[in-house]
C-alpha cells in the first residue's frame, strides 16, 4: 500500500462493451470463485456473530478509493452525453461515484444508524455498511442499512475492465522503494536478490487468498472487512489500525524522499533564524510540510487524485532516465566492488524487498470493481510480474553503476550535471507531493469518525486534525531521516504483516473446515517465512536506526 497509489487507467471502453455490461456483470456472478458457496456450509461462521456491526472505521473502502484512484466520478462537466462517457471511460470509471470526505456518511451520521422503515434494493454493499445476519439472504438488507444506502449513496457497478485492474496493480505495487531496490541490493549482496523474488511469489499467493475472503461471506469489501469475517470487531480494529500505520509512515517517507532530493540539488540552501541555522535538509523538509498543508485542508481531493494519475509513467521515466545515465552518458560500472553476500547488512535488505510488494490493503478494492471477478488472478499476475521486472531491472543496474556507494535513492547518487539525472530527480520531488495529502488523507478521516456528532458539521475539527497529522509526520521525518532504514522498519514489521501474515491467517479462520491440506500447509509455511522476516527485519532495522541516533 504504501507504495503510493493506483493510477486512472488510461483505457477507452468501447459503446458495446457500455451496452453489454449488464450481460458481463450477470455470467460472471455465477462463477466468481469456487469458494463462494463456503460460507453457506460452513459451521466455523455460524459460531461467529450473527451479523457485522457498523464498527470503525466507516470511511475506509471511500478513503482507500480515492486514495488508490480505483473509482472516478462521471465527468458531467465535459457537456454532452458522449464526451460524458468518453471521458469517464478514458480514465477508468470503475465505480458509478467517487467519494469524499465532503459527502461521507461516516463523517456526518452516528456509527448506528437510527431505525427506519424505509427499505430500499443493493448491489453491493460498502465497508461502512452492515452485513445481512448470518440467517438471512443476501438480498434481504437490515432496515437501517437500506436507509443509509438510500441517503446518500449510489449503487455500486463493477465496470473496470482487465486492463484497468493491471494498470491499477501496477501502480499500487510500483511506487517509491523502486528507488531503493540497488540499495537493497548493496544491504544483502548479489544472493539477497532472490529475496525479491521470493516475496513476488508469496505476495501474489496471499493476494489470491484475499479474494477467497471476500467471496467467504455475502458484503465483504475491504480489508477491514476481512478481518471482522475473521476475528470480529478486535480483527477489524487491529488489521485498520495496521494499515493506517502503514500510510502514515508513507507520508513520513515522502517528507524524508523531498528532503533528501531538493537537497542533493540545491546543498548549499540555508536560513539563519537569529543565529540558529537551518541546512538544506531541515529547511527543504519544513518547506515541504509547509505547501503540501493546503491540499490536505481540501473537501473534495479528486482533483489531485486526476493529477497523481502519473504513478505508473514517473516509475517508468525515472528508471529509464538510470539506465540512459548508465548506458548513453556513460557514467560507467563498479561491478568489481560489488559483494555476492553482505551477511552484517542482509537482514535491513528483507525489509526492502518486503517494502516492494505493499499493495494488499488496496487489492480488495480492485477486485471488487471488476467487471470480470474472474480474471482477478490473472490481474495479480500480471502486476506482479511486470512490476518485479522492473524492480529487478533497477537493482541490478543501479547496483553495478554504483556499487557499494550506492544510496538509499539511487537518484541520489546520478551525477547532478546530466539532464537525465535532473529528470530522475525532479520527477521523484514532484511525484509524491501530488500523492500525499491522498495518503494521509484516510487516516484522517478515519480520526474525523471519532468527532462527536455535535461537531461533525464543523470544518475547524477537521483542519485542526489534518494539520496535527502534516506537522507530525514532518517531526517523525526530522528526528528519523533515515530513507532506507526507515523503509527496512516499515517493510519488516508492517508490511510483512498485510501482505504475508494476515492474508493466510484470516484465510484459515475464515475458510476454517473447507481448505485443503496443502493450503493449510502453504499458509502455515508463509506464516512461519512472514514471521521470521518481520522479527529478524524490525530487530535489525530499529538497531541500526538506533546507533545513527547516538
Amino acid at each position: 500500500m504504501k507504495n503510493s497509489v493506483s493510477d486512472q487507467a488510461f483505457f477507452i471502453e468501447s459503446e458495446d462493451e457500455e451496452e453489454d455490461k449488464d450481460s458481463i456483470r450477470g455470467e460472471d456472478d455465477g462463477n466468481d470463485s469456487e469458494f463462494s458457496n463456503y460460507s453457506d456450509d460452513n459451521p466455523h461462521h455460524q459460531n461467529k456473530p450473527s451479523s457485522l456491526n457498523p464498527s470503525w472505521p466507516q470511511s475506509y473502502r471511500q478513503s482507500i478509493d480515492l486514495y488508490s484512484s480505483v473509482p472516478s466520478p462521471s465527468l458531467n462537466f465535459l457537456g454532452t452525453p458522449n464526451l460524458s462517457r468518453l471521458g469517464s471511460s478514458f480514465l477508468s470509471s470503475t465505480l458509478t461515484r467517487r467519494h469524499t470526505p465532503e459527502i461521507l456518511p461516516s463523517l456526518s451520521k452516528p456509527f448506528l444508524p437510527p431505525s427506519t422503515d424505509n427499505q430500499q434494493p443493493q448491489e453491493r454493499r460498502s465497508s461502512h455498511s452492515l452485513l445481512p445476519p448470518r440467517g438471512s439472504s443476501a438480498k434481504k438488507l437490515p432496515h437501517y442499512q437500506k436507509a443509509s444506502k438510500a441517503s446518500h449513496e449510489l449503487p455500486l457497478s463493477r465496470q473496470s475492465s482487465y486492463g484497468q485492474s493491471v494498470l491499477n496493480g501496477i501502480n499500487v505495487l510500483c511506487g517509491v522503494g523502486i528507488l531503493s531496490t540497488p540499495f537493497a541490493v548493496k544491504e544483502g549482496g548479489w544472493v539477497g536478490l532472490s529475496l525479491l523474488f521470493i516475496f513476488g511469489v508469496l505476495s501474489f499467493y496471499t493476494g489470491i487468498l484475499l479474494r477467497y475472503c471476500l467471496d467467504s461471506q455475502p458484503g465483504l469489501e475491504t480489508y477491514p472487512d476481512i478481518g471482522q469475517a475473521a476475528f470480529g470487531t478486535v480483527g477489524r480494529l487491529v488489521i485498520s489500525i495496521i494499515l493506517y500505520v502503514e500510510l502514515y509512515a508513507c507520508c513520513v517517507e515522502y517528507i524524508i524522499l523531498e528532503s533528501d532530493n531538493l537537497s542533493s540539488l540545491f546543498p548549499n540552501a540555508h536560513l539563519n533564524l537569529g543565529g540558529y541555522i537551518l541546512n538544506a535538509h531541515y529547511l527543504f523538509a519544513i518547506m515541504i510540510t509547509l505547501a503540501v498543508l493546503p491540499t490536505v485542508w481540501l473537501r473534495n481531493m479528486s482533483v489531485l487524485s486526476y493529477i497523481s494519475a502519473g504513478g505508473v509513467i514517473a516509475s517508468i521515466l525515472v528508471a529509464g532516465c538510470l539506465f540512459w545515465v548508465g548506458l548513453v552518458d556513460d557514467v560507467g560500472f563498479q561491478i568489481e566492488t560489488t559483494k555476492t553476500l553482505n551477511l552484517s547488512t542482509f537482514p535491513v535488505a528483507i525489509g526492502l524487498y518486503g517494502y516492494c510488494y505493499s499493495g494488499h490493503a488496496v487489492f480488495p478494492n480492485i477486485y471488487t470493481s471488476m467487471a470480470k471477478r474472474s480474471q482477478f488472478p490473472m490481474v495479480l499476475l500480471a502486476s506482479f510480474g511486470i512490476c518485479g521486472f522492473l524492480y529487478a531491472a533497477v537493482a541490478v543496474m543501479g547496483y553495478m553503476m554504483f556499487g557499494e556507494s550506492t544510496e538509499s535513492q539511487y537518484t541520489l547518487n546520478l551525477p547532478t550535471n546530466l539532464v537525465a539525472s535532473k529528470v530522475a530527480v525532479w520527477t521523484t520531488v514532484v511525484n509524491p507531493f501530488t500523492k500525499y495529502a491522498l495518503t494521509i488523507s484516510p487516516v484522517a478521516m478515519s480520526l474525523e469518525e471519532l468527532i462527536p456528532s455535535n461537531h461533525m458539521k464543523s470544518h475547524v475539527y477537521s483542519v485542526l486534525i489534518r494539520t496535527a497529522l502534516v506537522f507530525s509526520t514532518l517531526a517523525v521525518a526530522l528526528s528519523i531521516p533515515f530513507f532506507g532504514l526507515v523503509m527496512s522498519l516499515i517493510g519488516s514489521f508492517l508490511t510483512m504483516l498485510v501482505t504475508l501474515i494476515l492474508p493466510c491467517v484470516c484465510f484459515l479462520s475464515i475458510l476454517k473446515g473447507k481448505t485443503t491440506r496443502f493450503q493449510v500447509w502453504i499458509c502455515v509455511f508463509i506464516i512461519v517465512v512472514g514471521s521470521v522476516s518481520s522479527l529478524i527485519g524490525t530487530y535489525t532495522a530499529l538497531t541500526e536506526i538506533i546507533q545513527q541516533l547516538l
